[in-house]
C-alpha cells in the first residue's frame, strides 16, 4: 500500500528531541523522506536510529537556526538535490528567562527572538521557492497559547510566539492563490524538557506525550489539506480562524 507522504520531503526543525522528534518520526512512517535539523547531533543520530527502524529515511543537518547563512545553504542544498521541498514543520523554539520584564537582559530577549522569530524568517525567505515548486507545499509553525494569553513572566518567549504566528498568518495571505499551504498547532502543555523546566512541580505523567501532538500535526501536512492561514488548537482539537478584536 501506498504510503500518504511517499516521495514527499519533509524539513523539521529542532527535530533532536521533544515535538519535533516525535513529527518527524511520524512524518517518516507516513512515507515522507525526512530533513532533520537541531543543534544537538546526539539527538538527531537517535532520530534517524528510529526511522530507520521503521524502514524510512532522513538526512541530518546539524544546524544551530541563528546561523541565518546556514539555513541559506540548506535551502540550496535541498534545491540541489530534490529541486523542491514539500513539507516545513517550524518546531526549533527557545523558552528563554522566567522572570519579570525588568529583570530580563536585552540579550536574552533578542536570543529568544533570534531563534523563535528571525529564524522562521529566514526559513520561509529560503524556503518558500522550494515550496512553490511541490504540487502541494505545506507549512506548519508550532506556536503557544502564551501568545494571546500574554503570559506573565515569559515575556520574551510569548512575545516571540505572537510575532510568530503574524509572519506565518501575512505568509499565508501572501501565498493564498497558490498550492502553498501556512498554518499554525498550538500543542498546549505536552510532556517535553520545556515544560519541564518552565513548571518543574508539575506532575509529567498528567500531560500528553509528543507522539500524541505529532498524529494531528500530521494530517496538516499531507496534500488533501486545504485549510491555510488557520490555527489548530491541540487541546480542544479545533481548528481556528483569526478575528479582529470586538
Amino acid at each position: 500500500m501506498t504510503k500518504p507522504l511517499a516521495d514527499r520531503i519533509a524539513l523539521v526543525t529542532g527535530a533532536s528531541r521533544g515535538i519535533g522528534f516525535a513529527t518527524a518520526k511520524a512524518l517518516a512512517k507516513a512515507g515522507a523522506h525526512i530533513v532533520a535539523t537541531a543543534r544537538t547531533q546526539g539527538g538527531l543520530e537517535e532520530l534517524d536510529d528510529e526511522i530507520r527502524k521503521e524502514g524510512g529515511n532522513a538526512t541530518l543537518v546539524p544546524l544551530n537556526l541563528t546561523d541565518s547563512d546556514g539555513i541559506a545553504r540548506l535551502g540550496a542544498g535541498l534545491h540541489e538535490r530534490y529541486g523542491k521541498l514539500d513539507i516545513i514543520v517550524g518546531n526549533a523554539g527557545v523558552l528563554g528567562p522566567s522572570s519579570p520584564i525588568g529583570h530580563i537582559e536585552l540579550k536574552a530577549f533578542n536570543d529568544v527572538m533570534a531563534v523563535n522569530v528571525s529564524a522562521n524568517f529566514q526559513l520561509i525567505r529560503c524556503m518558500e521557492p522550494l515550496l512553490k515548486q511541490s504540487d502541494a507545499g505545506r507549512a506548519v509553525f508550532i506556536t503557544s497559547g502564551a501568545a494571546n494569553k500574554a503570559t506573565a513572566y515569559v515575556s520574551p518567549y510569548a512575545a516571540s510566539k505572537a510575532a510568530l504566528e503574524t509572519l506565518a498568518r501575512a505568509w499565508a495571505q501572501e501565498t493564498a492563490n497558490t498550492a502553498l499551504r501556512v498554518n499554525l498547532f498550538n500543542p498546549g502543555p505536552i510532556r517535553t524538557r520545556m515544560r519541564a523546566t518552565l513548571m518543574p512541580g508539575e506532575d509529567p505523567e498528567t500531560l500528553d506525550t509528543p507522539e500524541q501532538v505529532a498524529e494531528f500535526i500530521v494530517p496538516l501536512c499531507a496534500p488533501d489539506w486545504t485549510e491555510t492561514g488557520k490555527f489548530y488548537d491541540y487541546k480542544t482539537r479545533t481548528l481556528m480562524g483569526f478575528r479582529s478584536p470586538a
